[in-house]
């Protein structure tokens, strides 16, 4: 007989590269697909999400600008990583879905495999979605791909992994920064996934993860002036609306709910969803006298 006294786990938010508790001091009670006690979780604030905002905005400039090559490199680290841990993470995804451990073990196995996919795309989207114009004229003309900035990203309610990896790896492969509002009712397996970003060589700030009450996060989001983006796929009809209508005074761009089998291939449409295209003209010159051209 062990004497040894449990060790409960104390989640806490993952803003900035740091793990504080909510500024609000308030949790709430996580529980399992029977309702077992499993762990209480912060309970983000309105305060929390500005916070959010800073530090993703701070992150911002160095990851957009860090070369796509070396954006890939440290997705797949993190994908090593997520495989190290995949025991912690099948059991966590067990308790949230209501899973048997073989299928959360599939579960997770498709998410770490979703990781390594998006990890792929960070130095080939540019060569799908940009080139060279033809133009009538004596011009180069060259479109490419940007980040659109700061998105904000409600994870669906009920994937609490493989749907969690589905919406934040596009974001944040394509060199844009995430503040990540965690399912309400299954936040663990996001809250660990901090856990991973803050040991791999993700900057701090690129992804923030928060908890609580969906509703209560999203709203300030929305408004922010800050946020340039949203993406409401945990959202209902409801919330969705609300927010759109908030996200409407900064022109922010906004992906709206739409039933997603996360199981299948994705596709690139969550990685051009939040890109923006620049294109310029440069005029081709002339050389001597001939009228030759380059």
């Amino acid at each position: 007989m062990s004497d040894r006294l449990s060790v409960f786990k104390t989640y806490k938010l993952y803003v900035g590269g740091k793990f504080p508790r909510s500024e609000s001091g308030r949790v709430y009670e996580v529980t399992d697909s029977k309702g077992k006690w499993l762990a209480n979780a912060p309970q983000g604030s309105r305060k929390d999400a500005r916070d959010a905002v800073v530090a993703a905005r701070k992150a911002f400039g160095g990851w957009s600008g860090a070369p796509a090559y070396n954006r890939g490199q440290i997705l797949y680290r993190i994908a090593e990583m997520l495989e190290g841990r995949k025991d912690q993470f099948v059991r966590e995804v067990a308790d949230a879905e209501g899973l048997s451990k073989s299928k959360a073990a599939a579960v997770v196995d498709a998410a770490i495999d979703r990781w390594v996919w998006y990890a792929g795309w960070t130095d080939k989207i540019a060569q799908v979605v940009g080139g060279a114009n033809p133009v009538a004229g004596p011009y180069f003309n060259l479109s490419s791909p940007e980040p659109t900035g700061v998105v904000t990203v409600l994870a669906p309610q009920e994937s609490s992994f493989l749907g969690l990896i589905s919406v934040v790896a596009p974001v944040i492969a394509t060199g844009n920064t995430v503040i990540v509002i965690a399912s309400e009712k299954s936040p663990l397996p996001a809250l660990s996934l901090g856990e991973v970003l803050a040991t791999s060589d993700l900057p701090g700030g690129v992804v923030n993860v928060l908890s609580g009450r969906t509703a209560e996060i999203a709203a300030p989001l929305a408004a922010h002036q800050d946020v340039n983006a949203i993406d409401l796929a945990g959202a209902d009809a409801v919330l969705a609306k609300e927010l759109e209508i908030a996200a409407a005074d900064n022109l922010k761009r906004v992906l709206r709910p739409q039933p997603v089998d996360y199981n299948e291939t994705p596709g690139i449409d969550r990685l051009t969803a939040f890109l923006e295209t620049k294109t310029v003209w440069h005029p081709t010159g002339s050389l001597g006298a001939g009228g030759s051209s380059y």
